[in-house]
């Protein structure tokens, strides 16, 4: 196997002719006569520009880049852009789902000539795939987005782009796919109903997000090294949050009910993560332990039947799915309603709304937008209907 190597192509000279050349993926590029300064200048020239387009071959037709290279192409770029804490994001996931429609159907077809007809025919199949009429908007999106990165890297025509934006999107109410009911909060019996039934540790997570308001990814995330103790109300400071990319800065607040929880958490390694799934195998396998029943002279010893080199470890930090899914598996064995993490968000958003208002919500959530926070915090009707009570 060839070994990789990051070094540039170099200035040589073509001795038939005397000129400068240098070689860039395959394809010899004339700069101009053998050390001048002006072949130097274009070496530089297109050093620099191969280096910009991902060490692709440069001047390539656009006539003849395939939907299928260009998606090849934009994959390797957002592998590279969406990245948090050394890990592909969400939305690196996310597009990688909504360009798999455009390259099962249409893979061979020249990006020059993909218009608003085939990324309908593209939209029609997510609606046959049965998907969410929001999740289908957000991957013509990306679909979009992908062509109008093609046009600032010269791969595709401008008006390639144009003619894909005049497609518009699905609405709801008209029956075109299927439509989803909003994100409501959780009731807090439901909460409590669920609570005996999970892991300790999945269970404190649960207690702490309830407390705060804080993101699922925000309570995984959790270090000592993070939390201010200086004052009576803690300050959780993350390493890293769903806005970082946009400059903002993100405070959560810890209060005494929360610091209840959390505080055994802190007494460890000050980088270590507070919420842990060795911990909790830990536990499980001591608990598990301390109710045999069986002699320990008889039968097998704790730990004779794990698996020397198991293809899946607990990990030192629990992932949103995971923790998502802990409970959806807990609702589902005991009958209880399912919810997920992200509706105590909610629940918390609107108790604190309907104590201190619309604007402490917003504080306390993170959002920079009133309008946000409307999302997050359902409206207080009962103050209404006293209203209407009251004037009408």
């Amino acid at each position: 196997m060839p070994r990789l190597s990051d070094s540039l192509p170099k200035y040589r000279k073509h001795r038939a002719t005397g000129q400068a050349v240098v070689t860039l993926s395959g394809r010899d590029f004339y700069l101009g006569p053998h050390g001048t300064k002006s072949s130097r200048r274009e070496y530089d020239r297109l050093i620099g520009e191969w280096l910009a387009c991902g060490r692709q071959p440069l001047h390539a037709s656009t006539a003849d880049l395939s939907v299928a290279e260009l998606c090849v192409r934009y994959l390797k770029y957002a592998r590279s852009r969406y990245v948090k804490n050394g890990r592909p994001t969400g939305e690196w996931c996310a597009i990688r789902s909504a360009l798999r429609s455009v390259r099962t159907f249409y893979s061979r077809q020249p990006a020059a000539e993909f218009g608003p007809l085939a990324l309908k025919a593209v939209r029609n199949k997510m609606i046959e795939a049965n998907l969410a009429i929001s999740t289908i908007n957000q991957h013509i999106g990306r679909i979009r987005r992908m062509f109008r990165w093609g046009v600032a890297e010269q791969l595709v025509r401008p008006d390639i782009y144009h003619a894909l934006v005049a497609l518009a999107g699905l609405r709801r109410g008209r029956g075109e796919a299927r439509e989803t009911k909003p994100v409501m909060p959780v009731d807090d019996a439901t909460v409590e109903a669920t609570l005996p039934h999970l892991p300790d540790i999945v269970a404190d997570m649960v207690r702490f997000q309830r407390s705060t308001g804080c993101r699922p990814a925000e309570v995984c995330i959790l270090r000592p090294c993070d939390v201010d103790r200086s004052d009576d109300v803690w300050r959780y400071v993350p390493e890293s949050h769903k806005c970082q990319h946009h400059g903002r800065e993100r405070i959560i607040f810890i209060g005494p009910k929360a610091q209840g929880v959390v505080l055994r958490y802190l007494v460890r390694d000050p980088q270590a993560f507070c919420f842990r799934p060795t911990d909790s195998e830990a536990k499980r396998r001591a608990e598990h332990q301390a109710n045999r029943k069986t002699p320990l002279s008889c039968g097998t010893k704790p730990g004779d039947r794990r698996k020397r080199k198991p293809q899946r470890k607990p990990g030192v930090q629990y992932a949103t799915d995971v923790y998502r899914r802990a409970i959806a598996r807990v609702c589902a064995k005991f009958g209880i309603p399912r919810w997920s993490p992200n509706q105590l968000r909610h629940t918390a958003g609107t108790e604190i709304r309907r104590h201190f208002g619309v604007e402490a919500s917003r504080v306390t959530l993170g959002h920079s937008k009133i309008s946000t926070t409307e999302i997050y915090s359902e409206r207080d009707y009962a103050l209404a209907a006293r209203v209407a009570r009251e004037v009408g």
